[in-house]
């Protein structure tokens, strides 16, 4: 499982640079303006509803059950399972696509109510959204590619997509010139990404077993099964899409740049959701439905504890970072050009606030791989729904004193719900045993990461004492510096908390 972890976590982690230098292009060039505030709700939209049916509700409904078919009955089952589902996939999102271009004043209105103020603002929007839409079908295609390789444990190239997205927008961006704005050039580049992505998985999956084709619809046991498990699972990532609907919408009331500290706070909170969390769910999903379809549950509840515990690994760090030296990360990544000192400030209080949630945030899909794996995908929606619940209540409560820092902390205290209850859940029904080891594990890692905040805030602050005589480029050096120093403190720490039998059982 490490290996294929490392895959996933590399091909992100190389996913997230690049998406690193695509923001630092989009913060220099669109700044914090109205133009950007513009872009990324175009970007949101098709991202929403992306993850509510694709990424979210069809992998956790569809990795199982075509694992399932497929170690039960073989390939060609399999594959005709897989065609039926293609089949209303493709239809499905044609017919969303084609409603979302004749509705989108609409929609803008519920999406960005406040840009109604701001007519050139509200035109600008609703025209790059209508250019950034179509990637929803590209990348749900995409989506069903990477979930029939997963289980064949292919992993790099659905990996591998996102980049295409970072690269693409900033071949555009490179271009803006020759756009009508900024904001037209990135979005533009959204939309090639998502051919870019497409072609990728289409052809990884023509040469290793054959891309599916359009078939006669048939609701067979099989094809029930799956709309069994999406309906639910749908409701699931809707409820985490609600809150982040929320935030849009209510940011578009704050002053300009709201949305922006909001994006560019959670464009570094997802560098370890995404390069941590989804790459050890991703893996962890696919194994544990093979071990349950053979009656290994006490091997499938190992995985998922030693899941937990390289989260928590890896995770730890980032909560320490973005803790204390948040300030420093905003300057250094993003203050240049179009974005001042006073918007990484802003971004770098939001990303304090959604630090309080990261540990919620990468755990999650691991904690629910183990409903998903059994194809119960009703029980966590109750978790998650009551999550939202607390989520938007606390924004209505938080955003007028805390404007867009409100929004962030409010996510972060509905992330902490929805994972208490669905690790609550998973104990009770007997899937989840947290064994002594895991709990002496548990109380270490909150020791080593106490250590490691404090050693970051006591660097940042002999910091301007250590570099006194630099003022090139003194951020970038400063945050050079706490990555040394952090990661020698980390590594020590959890050597000593845990001794080396522990890290190479963790490895093993």
């Amino acid at each position: 499982m490490l290996g294929r972890i490392f895959t996933v976590g590399g091909y992100t982690l190389l996913s997230r640079l690049t998406g690193f230098a695509r923001d630092i292009m989009l913060a220099a060039i669109l700044g914090a303006g109205p133009v950007a505030d513009a872009f990324f709700v175009a970007l949101r939209l098709p991202n929403h509803f992306r993850a509510i049916f694709a990424e979210g509700a069809f992998n956790a409904a569809f990795v199982p059950a075509y694992a399932h078919v497929h170690g039960e009955r073989g390939e060609t089952t399999a594959r005709l399972f897989a065609d039926r589902i293609f089949t209303l996939l493709f239809a499905s999102q044609v017919v969303l696509l084609v409603v979302a271009w004749l509705f989108m004043p609409q929609a803008m209105s519920i999406l960005a109510p406040g840009f109604s103020d701001d007519p050139a603002q509200r035109a600008l929007a609703i025209e790059l959204t209508r250019i950034t839409f179509p990637y929803l079908l590209l990348i749900t295609l995409v989506t069903l590619y990477g979930g029939m390789l997963n289980v064949m444990h292919r992993f790099a190239s659905a990996a591998a997509a996102p980049i295409f997205l970072n690269l693409a927008m900033m071949a555009t961006l490179a271009l803006a010139a020759f756009f009508p704005s900024a904001g037209h050039a990135a979005a533009w580049g959204v939309l090639i990404s998502g051919f870019l992505q497409y072609f990728l998985l289409a052809g990884d999956v023509a040469r290793h077993g054959g891309l599916p084709k359009f078939t006669g619809l048939r609701l067979d046991d099989d094809v029930r099964a799956f709309f069994g498990a999406l309906g639910p699972a749908t409701l699931g990532s809707m409820g985490t899409q609600v809150a982040l609907f929320a935030d849009t919408i209510i940011a578009t009331f704050l002053p300009a740049g709201a949305l922006s500290a909001l994006y560019y706070a959670d464009r570094l909170n997802q560098l370890p959701i995404g390069v941590i969390g989804i790459a050890i769910g991703t893996v962890l999903l696919p194994d544990m439905s093979r071990r349950l379809t053979s009656s290994d549950h006490a091997g499938a509840m190992a995985i998922q504890r030693r899941a937990f515990e390289f989260t928590l690994l890896f995770s730890i760090p980032f909560v320490a970072a973005f803790l204390t030296v948040s300030g420093v990360i905003m300057r250094a990544m993003f203050a240049r050009g179009a974005f001042t000192r006073a918007d990484a400030a802003a971004a770098a209080a939001t990303l304090a606030a959604y630090a309080i949630g990261l540990i919620p945030f990468v755990l999650i899909r691991s904690a629910v791989a183990t409903f998903y794996a059994r194809k119960d995908t009703a029980t966590p929606v109750k978790a998650a729904l009551t999550g939202v619940a607390v989520n938007v209540v606390l924004k209505i409560a938080l955003v007028g004193s805390l404007a867009q820092i409100g929004l962030a902390l409010a996510t972060a205290i509905g992330a902490w719900v929805n994972l208490l209850l669905v690790t609550a859940f998973a104990v009770r029904a007997g899937y989840l045993d947290f064994d002594a080891a895991f709990r002496r594990s548990l109380g270490k890692f909150v020791v080593a990461g106490i250590v490691l905040a404090a050693a970051l805030w006591a660097t940042a602050r002999a910091a301007p004492v250590l570099l006194g005589g630099i003022s090139t480029l003194r951020d970038e050096i400063t945050l050079g510096l706490l990555i040394v120093v952090g990661a020698a403190v980390y590594g020590l720490a959890i050597w000593l908390l845990f001794g080396a039998r522990w890290v190479r059982g963790l490895v093993r």
